[in-house]
């Protein structure tokens, strides 16, 4: 039997009513050979970390254009700690200015991806 493929949740926390860049990126994971869990616009952080635990992911990834990215990711980070989520990779992406991609690496983020990504870049960062 083959190996499991690397499993992705990718999710739209908060207010910010565009994910045509998520759904790209969505696509792109899965054309690499990932199984993509999108949850669509709108997510609850409580709802994001509940479907990271139920579907077993191995990567979270966030995407945040609204300029909410450090309260959303601390609330992301503190709620899956306590529910016992420390094993996946968490990825930030969307409009993060350069000066808070540190803040959020401090914060717990293995990775920071702007809008302006190549996906071969999150490919890579994913795969190894």
């Amino acid at each position: 039997m083959g190996q499991r493929k690397i499993r992705v949740l990718l999710a739209k926390p908060g207010l910010d009513g565009h994910d045509r860049g998520a759904k790209f990126i969505s696509r792109a994971l899965r054309d690499a050979g990932m199984e993509v869990i999108y949850t669509g616009l709108h997510q609850k952080i409580p709802n994001i970390v509940a479907t990271a635990m139920d579907e077993d992911v191995d990567v979270v990834g966030l995407s945040i254009l609204s300029g909410s990215h450090l309260a959303l990711t601390k609330k992301y980070i503190n709620l899956s700690k306590e529910k016992g989520l420390d094993d996946q990779l968490l990825l930030v992406g969307g409009t993060i200015p350069g000066v808070d991609v540190r803040k959020l690496k401090d914060m717990g983020a293995d990775a920071v991806f702007g809008v302006e990504t190549n996906i071969d870049v999150i490919v890579d960062f994913i795969n190894n």
